[in-house]
């Protein structure tokens, strides 16, 4: 069933994941609704995470956070929504995709679950609110912080402070 050590620690993350997430209570938030394509089961030569593993950190990312910004370090539309989150004090969680070693399957993962593979991709209660314009128009209109008041507490991580980042695995 399992081809490699790797396949079944990443299984036995899975089921310890969704163990947690049913004692909590809130499988119906961690449903994924908005996958175009959950990709295959193979894993990439290079060694990294496959492509459904890529889908399914995002989606535990997601699910564990109530603000998630998959981000790179370098880009302005990613600092520009970083920033309207620091100027509300929101707390969030930031994914820098050009400091993780599988920051492109990643990406590649975001693509396919939201339709763009631009950066950044910001999550607010486990949907896809868009990019940095997407962001900062949404706080203009006054839209962004009832989107961000409305987070299931059993499903927001504690420690997920502003500005906190995933580091390169």
């Amino acid at each position: 069933m399992f081809h490699s050590v790797k396949q079944l620690e990443c299984f036995l993350a899975v089921c310890s994941f969704f163990t947690i997430v049913m004692r909590a209570e809130c499988f119906r938030r961690v449903v994924w609704t908005g996958c175009r394509r959950m990709g295959n089961l193979t894993s990439s030569s290079t060694g990294g995470l496959s492509s459904t593993a890529c889908v399914q950190l995002v989606q535990e990312m997601v699910s564990e956070n109530c603000v998630v910004i998959f981000s790179k370090s370098t880009c302005p539309y990613c600092r520009m929504a970083k920033n309207v989150f620091n100027e509300i004090g929101a707390n969030y969680k930031v994914i820098e995709l050009d400091q993780h070693n599988d920051g492109k399957r990643l990406q590649e993962a975001l693509a396919q679950m939201t339709g763009a593979r631009t950066v950044p991709r910001v999550f607010v209660n486990g949907s896809c609110i868009g990019g940095g314009s997407d962001t900062k128009q949404l706080h203009q209109q006054g839209k962004l912080l009832p989107l961000i008041e409305q987070c299931s507490p059993c499903c927001a991580a504690e420690g997920s402070g502003s500005g906190h980042f995933e580091s390169s695995k």
